[in-house]
C-alpha cells in the first residue's frame, strides 16, 4: 500500500462533502473518480496529494513514494519561459537527465516553442505545461484531475497510450469515457458525501450500477408494500383479545422509519426550439486570415435542418474561427455567410461568459426570462433550474460559491433555456459530468435542428456526429462521413493506399541522406547498449525472487526495474529510427 485515506472529513461551509470516507491504494493500480459536478471529486484528489488538510481522519503516504499532482488550476510564475516552468523545482542534475523527455512531451501537447513565457500562454497552453511538468518527473503516483482539458483529440490519444503505459499508481478525475473505458482497472463514485468502489473499466461500472439501482428499488418497492399491508392492519380495530401485537406494531414503526433508498438527481432538458424555416446557414467560398496566416480557405457548406457536424484539428488550427463565422460573429475576408430569417443561434463558448460571483443563481436564470416555454409546460426559472440539479439552497446561493463544472451546467441551461434551433458548441465536454454529458447526448439526438460542435472528446463525437470537418490549420477544411473513429479509419485507409502506390523517382538535386558523426557511433553501439541493458534488467528479476522477504530492497530493486525498463524502451526506439535511416541510405546508394 503506497498511499490510504482513512476516515475523511471535509467539508465547503455548511455543506459536507466527504464524510467520514477511507481510499486506499495499492501498486500499479488505475483508478478512475467520477460524480456529479460540486460533489467533491478534485477535494478528493487535493487532499490525497495534501494540499489541503481534511477536518476529520488522516493521509498517509509511504515517505519513499514520490507523487507528481495536476491541480485543475495550476499555478505558475509569469516570467518563466514554458521549459523553466517544467523543471520548477529541480535541481540541476535533475533538470539535465529530464530535458529531452521535456522537450519532447511539450511538443507532443502542442507547445514546440518552449521560450514562450508563462505570462503570454493562454489557459489551456498553461494547464498544458503544468500537465507537461508532472508527466516528466519521476513519480511513483501520479494524481489528476481533468488531465484531457484543453488537449485535442491527437494529444489526448497520446496521453492514452503513455498512461496506458504508466507502471505507477494512477489516480484521475475525469470525465473521459474512453480513458475510463481503456485506461482504469477501478472507479471510486463520490456522491452524497461518501465513496463508492467499483472494480473494473467504465463499461463495467455501468452494468454495476444498473444492477444496484434496480435492486434498491426493487427493495424499496417491497417495503412499500409491506408497509401498505402493516397500515391497514394498525388502522383496523382491535380484535377478540383488545389489544394489537405489540412486535407488530413495532415492526411497523420499523418499517416506516427505514430509509428509502437515494436516488441521484438526473438532469433534464425540456427546453423547446423555435421553429426553423427551410433557410438555415450557408458559407460560400468562405475565407479568413489573421494577418499573413490564413485559417480558413476558399470553404463552402450548407448546414442542412437537422445536422449534426462534429469539428476537430489541432490546437489552434481555426475550428473556433469556424464556428464564429458560422454564428456571425466574425466576418470572412472573402466569401458570403447568409443566415436564415428564422435562425436562432444558441452559442455555448469555450468559455463562461463574465459572471457576476456575487449575483444569485435565480436571478441569473431570471435574466433569460422569468418563465420559460418547454416540452413540459410553462416553467419558472426555479422549476427550470431544479430540473438541471439546482436545489432550493444552491438556486439563492451566490454564483461564486458553485464549482467549475457548475458554472458550465449553468451556463449551458442560460443558452438552451433561449429555445435555439441551431446550436453552436465549442468545446462542450470541458467540466461537465458524465450525467450531464449523457443528458446533452440524448437531448441532441432528437433536437430538431442543426448542431455543430467543436470537440476533443472522441466518445462524444462518436455518438453525436453524422459527419465531421477537420480544420487542419492551412486553410483547408476536410469533410468526412461519421464520428470521429469514422473519421480516424478514413485518414488510415488514405495512409495505407498512399504507401502501396509506388514510390516515383526522386528529382535530380535531392537532399543525400547520410548518418551524422554522433548518430554513426551511436548506430555502430546501439545493439550492444540493448544486450546490456536486457542483461542487466534480468538480473534485477532475478535478485527480486530472493529478496521477496525483504519489503525495504524489494522496493529498491523493483524501482530499479522500472527506471531500466524505461531506459530500454527508449533506447529500442532510437534503434528503430537509426535502423530505419541506415536502410534508406543504403537504398539510396544502390540508386
Amino acid at each position: 500500500m503506497l498511499l490510504s485515506a482513512e476516515h475523511i472529513t471535509r467539508s465547503l461551509g455548511a455543506r459536507i462533502l466527504l464524510d467520514d470516507v477511507s481510499l486506499y491504494l495499492d501498486r500499479g493500480e488505475k483508478l478512475g473518480v467520477i460524480g456529479p459536478n460540486g460533489t467533491g471529486k478534485s477535494t478528493l484528489l487535493k487532499l490525497l496529494a495534501g494540499a489541503e488538510e481534511p477536518e476529520g481522519g488522516r493521509v498517509r503516504l509511504d515517505p519513499n513514494v514520490r507523487l507528481e499532482y495536476l491541480p485543475q488550476t495550476p499555478v505558475y510564475e509569469p516570467e518563466n519561459t514554458a521549459l523553466k516552468q517544467v523543471f520548477a523545482g529541480l535541481d540541476d542534475s535533475a533538470r539535465e537527465v529530464a530535458e529531452h523527455e521535456a522537450k519532447t512531451v511539450l511538443t507532443r501537447l502542442g507547445l514546440g516553442d518552449y521560450g514562450r513565457k508563462m505570462g503570454t500562454l493562454s489557459g489551456g497552453e498553461r494547464r498544458r505545461v503544468a500537465l507537461a511538468s508532472v508527466l516528466v518527473r519521476p513519480a511513483d503516483i501520479l494524481l489528476l484531475d481533468e488531465p484531457t482539458n484543453h488537449l485535442d483529440a491527437g494529444m489526448t490519444a497520446w496521453l492514452e497510450d503513455y498512461l496506458k503505459r504508466y507502471k505507477g499508481v494512477l489516480v484521475m478525475v475525469t470525465h473521459d469515457r474512453y480513458f475510463l473505458e481503456r485506461i482504469v482497472g477501478r472507479m471510486v463514485e463520490v456522491e452524497n458525501a461518501k465513496l463508492t468502489f467499483y472494480t473494473g473499466n467504465y463499461a463495467q461500472y455501468l452494468q454495476r450500477k444498473a444492477e444496484l439501482l434496480e435492486m434498491a428499488q426493487a427493495s424499496e418497492r417491497k417495503r412499500q408494500a409491506l408497509l401498505r399491508r402493516e397500515y391497514q392492519w394498525v388502522m383496523q380495530g382491535a380484535k377478540a383479545r383488545g389489544t394489537k401485537s405489540r412486535e407488530r406494531l413495532e415492526r411497523y414503526e420499523a418499517l416506516k422509519d427505514q430509509d428509502t433508498p437515494t436516488l441521484r438527481g438526473r438532469v433534464e432538458v425540456t427546453a423547446l426550439s423555435s421553429r426553423l424555416g427551410k433557410k438555415t446557414v450557408e458559407l460560400r467560398r468562405v475565407s479568413k486570415a489573421f494577418g499573413d496566416r490564413v485559417v480558413i480557405r476558399d470553404f463552402s457548406c450548407i448546414l442542412l435542418r437537422d445536422d449534426r457536424v462534429g469539428v476537430i484539428g489541432d490546437n489552434g488550427s481555426g475550428k473556433s474561427t469556424l464556428l464564429n463565422l458560422l454564428a456571425g460573429r466574425l466576418q470572412p475576408d472573402q466569401g458570403e455567410v447568409e443566415i436564415g430569417e428564422t435562425v436562432r443561434i444558441g452559442y455555448f463558448s469555450q468559455e463562461n461568459p463574465p459572471m457576476d460571483p456575487n449575483q444569485r443563481v435565480i436571478d441569473y436564470m431570471k435574466d433569460v426570462g422569468n418563465y420559460i416555454e418547454t416540452a413540459v409546460g410553462t416553467l419558472s426559472a426555479g422549476q427550470l433550474l431544479e430540473q438541471f440539479l439546482f436545489s432550493g439552497n444552491q438556486q439563492y446561493s451566490p454564483i461564486g460559491k458553485l464549482s467549475g463544472g457548475e458554472k458550465r451546467r449553468l451556463f449551458l441551461l442560460s443558452i438552451l433555456a433561449g429555445a435555439p434551433n441551431v446550436l453552436l458548441l465549442d468545446e462542450p465536454t470541458n467540466d461537465l459530468d458524465i450525467d450531464t454529458l449523457t443528458v446533452l447526448e440524448d437531448y441532441l439526438e432528437t433536437f430538431p435542428g442543426a448542431v455543430v460542435a467543436v470537440s476533443h472528446d472522441r466518445y462524444f463525437l462518436d455518438k453525436m456526429a453524422k459527419r465531421t470537418f477537420l480544420v487542419d490549420g492551412t486553410g483547408v477544411v476536410t469533410e468526412t462521413a461519421g464520428g470521429y473513429e469514422e473519421w480516424l479509419k478514413t485518414v488510415e485507409a488514405q495512409e495505407t493506399t498512399n504507401v502501396n502506390i509506388p514510390k516515383k523517382e526522386k528529382p535530380k538535386g535531392t537532399r543525400k541522406l547520410k548518418f551524422s558523426y554522433q548518430e554513426q557511433r551511436e548506430f555502430e553501439t546501439v545493439e550492444e547498449d540493448i544486450a546490456a541493458l536486457e542483461a542487466e534488467l534480468a538480473k534485477v528479476v532475478e535478485k527480486q525472487e530472493w529478496q521477496a522477504s525483504d519489503y525495504m530492497a524489494l522496493e529498491k530493486l523493483q524501482a530499479q526495474q522500472e527506471e531500466l525498463e524505461k531506459q530500454l524502451e527508449a533506447k529500442m526506439e532510437r534503434w528503430v529510427y537509426l535502423t530505419d535511416l541506415n536502410e534508406r541510405i543504403q537504398a539510396q546508394k544502390e540508386r
